[in-house]
């Protein structure tokens, strides 16, 4: 997965399974309450809940809220934004690349059919 440029500055993310609330508030500078609202607002981001309603994070989790952080204090997006950018994401990355691929095979069938000619 991607970790933004503009995150550099945050502390590598140890290899562990799990991480707490107050751990995963440290490694991406965001506060406990934030990362909490964050969970309302982007479905992707879900950690697992275990006794006492105690929230762990895993690493793609760090990851994910790393990216929305760049989005929303580094890139201006709003949490709307932030959101359609992260869902749409890897469909718009498909959809531009099976572009790219249809131009090509028209390109070369293109040449095909001059040689032919």
């Amino acid at each position: 997965m991607l970790e933004p440029s503009h995150n550099n500055e945050l502390p590598a993310i140890p290899a562990k399974r799990y991480f707490t609330i107050g751990e995963v508030s440290e490694l991406c500078a965001v506060k406990p309450h934030v990362l909490r609202y964050w969970e309302q607002e982007f479905p992707k981001l879900e950690p697992v809940k275990r006794r006492g309603n105690r929230r762990y994070y895993q690493r793609q989790d760090v990851i994910l809220i790393r990216q929305i952080r760049g989005l929303l204090y580094e890139d201006g997006y709003t949490i709307g934004g932030a959101r359609s950018h992260l869902e749409g994401n890897s469909e718009q990355k498909n959809t531009t690349k099976t572009k790219v691929e249809i131009q090509q095979i028209k390109a070369e069938l293109q040449e095909i059919l001059n040689i032919l000619n």
